[in-house]
């Protein structure tokens, strides 16, 4: 790899000023000053730093964000907030939102530049849990239930996979849930209890595969994830 490749993957610079780094001889490869933009190096096994400190080589990264309402799931967004806009400061090139949250829809969204591991977390065929905890407007009973369990007919060509459901609260018009589903259809948890005659009033994801929300992370806030987490959520699917 490339010298200021290398540095502009690690978000030390923009082009222009990572080439103006190494002319100045802030960078050092293996202890020894290089000031070619174009020095060829080993990212796993040369040790580059930049004004004497060490810079590591992370090829991917991963974080979680307990995303708050009213922010977008998408990179870019001419007229919303994105969630991506929460996440402005962090390392990494080409992160992107592993599936999508409604704009009304709060809770845990991984973000990553992990093409393979996204594709594998969003595979109709790989089946990845997804635990939502709902609060509905409506009546429900054991029959409501059994058909979200079983699979409910929302408009699509076949009814939904068989889900896990436990209901958490219940007054005579409304109730909460918590519903763990293994597909990803569009506005799937709504349409599910609209399929019961209920109505979703507020949304939350709570996990997604074995990685979950983290209790102490705020709204809006972002955390890394843990090298546990990592490993076990590729566990899952490799």
């Amino acid at each position: 790899m490339r010298l200021d490749k290398f540095l502009c993957d690690m978000q030390i610079g923009t082009r222009s000023q990572v080439k103006d780094y190494i002319k100045k001889g802030n960078i050092s490869v293996n202890g020894f000053i290089v000031k070619r933009p174009d020095y060829k190096l080993d990212e796993n096994m040369d040790i580059v730093a930049y004004m004497g400190k060490n810079i590591t080589y992370q090829k991917f990264y991963y974080y979680m964000l307990h995303k708050p309402m009213n922010v977008v799931t998408a990179t870019k967004d001419s007229h919303d907030q994105t969630v991506m806009d929460l996440l402005s400061d962090t390392c990494g090139k080409n992160l992107f939102p592993v599936g999508r949250l409604d704009k009304d829809t709060e809770g845990l969204l991984l973000i990553t530049n992990d093409g393979e591991l996204a594709h594998n977390l969003l595979s109709p065929k790989k089946h990845v849990k997804k635990t939502y905890y709902a609060e509905c407007s409506g009546e429900i009973n054991p029959d409501k239930l059994k058909m979200l369990e079983n699979g409910v007919d929302i408009g699509d060509e076949e009814l939904t996979c068989p889900a896990k459901v436990r209901l958490i609260t219940q007054s005579e018009y409304s109730y909460t849930i918590k519903l763990t589903i293994t597909e990803g259809r569009f506005h799937q948890v709504k349409r599910m209890v609209q399929a019961i005659g209920g109505s979703v009033t507020y949304l939350k994801r709570l996990s997604m595969g074995n990685l979950s929300l983290d209790s102490d992370l705020p709204k809006g806030a972002y955390r890394p994830l843990t090298e546990k987490e990592i490993v076990n959520l590729k566990s899952i699917i490799f």
